[in-house]
């Protein structure tokens, strides 16, 4: 894989809750520069304008996913309205901790409907939980309409990606649904074993140190 491929692959992604606006448009000039698919920021900095190159990711729930489902769908519907192209939401990691599937699948599923057009990734957490949640939560995801499934927020204590994480996602989903690899990503190394996992994109704060490791 060349630099050119594996930047196409990126979420270039700030999402520090002290983040300025300053911040917000140097990242943006400089996913523009590495070529990447898409910036991802706090709701609060929408609308932003980009290059016609460039998506805009944001998310929703963020970062504890124990939001009311209705002000997830709420938070999302508004991001669309102000030019997000893609939302990533956190799932209720509670009720997936406590096996209570049918609750994941109805807050996936009432953001999905809010927004129908846009792409939708679920952030799971996955290192909070065992294989087989990871499992039943993708499958959750799946029935819901989502596009993806994402590992982390990279908040978590708990950790961020994981190879195994990502195989056992992509064992669940993989071919039906893209997979998310974020959260603690920050060499060339790193990333190119995610995408052998079965990692269809990258989040990641570190774009141009894991780009600068590929010609």
């Amino acid at each position: 894989m060349n630099r050119t491929e594996l930047a196409r692959y990126i979420d270039h992604t700030l999402l520090k809750p002290e983040s300025t606006d300053a911040d917000v448009a140097a990242l943006v000039e400089e996913a523009h520069d590495l070529g990447v698919y898409s910036v991802c920021v706090s709701p609060s900095k929408l609308p932003l304008e980009v290059p016609a190159d460039l998506k805009v990711a944001t998310v929703a729930g963020f970062p504890s996913g124990a939001h009311h489902s209705e002000i997830k769908a709420a938070e999302a519907k508004l991001s669309v309205a102000q030019g997000a192209d893609e939302v990533d939401m956190v799932i209720n990691v509670a009720r997936a901790v406590a096996e209570d599937f049918d609750y994941v699948e109805k807050d996936i599923r009432a953001v999905r409907e809010a927004i129908p057009k846009a792409v939708l990734k679920v952030i799971l957490e996955t290192a909070a939980l065992s294989d087989e949640q990871i499992t039943a939560c993708c499958h959750a995801a799946e029935r819901a309409g989502a596009d993806f499934v994402k590992t982390s927020t990279g908040f978590h204590p708990a950790g961020g990606a994981s190879v195994h994480a990502i195989e056992v996602m992509h064992a669940a989903v993989g071919g039906r649904l893209g997979i998310k690899a974020s959260g603690g990503i920050r060499d060339t190394e790193t990333a190119l074993a995610m995408i052998v996992a079965g990692a269809t994109r990258i989040g990641a704060s570190s774009s141009r140190t894991i780009l600068e490791g590929v010609n």
